[in-house]
């Protein structure tokens, strides 16, 4: 089980390699569904760093 801290990593390295490669992220400009999901990804896991303890449950 990956820590919270490599949680938090590859849900960010995920996010912003994807916002780089997707068309509608880099060259429209708009965020796409899969940007959404991936950013919601990271923002829990910031979450749960923030509140280790509630991450145990």
């Amino acid at each position: 089980m990956p820590s919270l801290e490599d949680a938090l990593q590859e849900s960010r390295t995920a996010y912003e390699e994807h916002v780089r490669t997707c068309r509608q992220c880099h060259f429209d400009m708009s965020p796409c569904v899969v940007s959404k999901h991936l950013l919601r990804a990271y923002n829990n896991a910031r979450r749960a760093q923030a509140r280790p303890n509630s991450a145990m449950r």
